[in-house]
């Protein structure tokens, strides 16, 4: 397996069955006990490592979005971590867990958009817009709701 690979499918947790892109957002859970800095700043580094990883990936079809490369998902959901309170607890975590995953199976609105484009920043691209949707989310109800540790 090639680097590119190995980034692409975070070390072949993309060929786990069934539900690869799940796979990819829960292995990255344990990670929100870095908290929400580090969340974020991991996002980042993911989403840069995956888009450079994709681009060799898809280098003979670049209109595709093959399902063992889950390295966007775990920028999605790190970003949607990103947005939990150091204080959260697991059910902050489910939370952001589940809507992501709806986020990205769903597709609504910019998601959806962005998924509908091709090439390698796309198929970054729809599950990080997904994260941030979800982050801010996170965000309002942690604003509309301060005595609850999201």
């Amino acid at each position: 397996m090639t680097a590119a690979a190995l980034v692409a499918s975070l070390g072949g947790i993309g060929r786990l069955r069934p539900a690869p892109g799940t796979w990819g957002s829960m292995v990255v859970l344990p990670l929100v006990l870095l908290g929400p800095v580090a969340c974020l700043a991991l996002a980042l580094l993911a989403s840069m490592a995956g888009i450079w990883a994709v681009h060799r990936v898809l280098v003979e079809d670049r209109r595709a979005d093959p399902g063992w490369v889950v390295v966007d998902e775990a920028a999605g959901q790190l970003l949607a971590l990103a947005a939990l309170s150091a204080e959260t607890t697991g059910w902050g975590v489910l939370l952001a867990f589940l809507l992501f995953r709806l986020f990205d199976i769903y597709k609504p609105g910019p998601v959806g958009w962005v998924d509908r484009r091709h090439g390698p920043l796309a198929v970054m691209l729809d599950d990080v817009v997904a994260g941030a949707m979800v982050a801010a989310i996170l965000l309002l109800l942690r604003l509309v709701l301060p005595e609850v540790p999201i």
